[in-house]
């Protein structure tokens, strides 16, 4: 099981902003700030019930080196997740609807974030 993930950025503080934005529909918001001791990279985390599993942290940012999915609980948090995402500032890459490729029943919205990763979020309805 995935415990978290640490996404490298480019611009920390325009990231956190974005993801403050996009992720709360989907019950994720900001709770640390982790200032790295002994050379350790300054970290910001996500996350949600007091665990923090969504990391940001300053560097120059690989975009086709990672696709990260985040759950939504309803298709109506599908939808709340890409409207935020694209108010603040992500661009369209999939909009909400069934992936039927996948299952009929799998559904998900894909944006790209600042630095162009791709960020999608699922509701399975199974």
């Amino acid at each position: 099981m995935l415990d978290h993930i640490v996404l490298t950025v480019s611009a920390v503080a325009r990231s956190k902003l974005f993801y403050q934005k996009a992720l709360a529909p989907l019950g994720i918001a900001h709770g640390v700030q982790f200032e790295g001791p002994h050379g350790h990279a300054d970290l910001t985390g996500f996350g949600s019930n007091r665990a923090m599993y969504f990391w940001l942290k300053q560097g120059v940012p690989h975009p086709q080196a990672v696709h990260f999915g985040f759950a939504a609980e309803t298709v109506a948090a599908l939808q709340a997740f890409y409207d935020a995402a694209l108010a603040a500032g992500g661009r369209d890459n999939g909009a909400p609807g069934p992936r039927d490729q996948y299952d009929p029943r799998y559904h998900a919205a894909y944006v790209l974030d600042p630095d162009g990763y791709n960020v999608e979020a699922v509701f399975r309805d199974y």
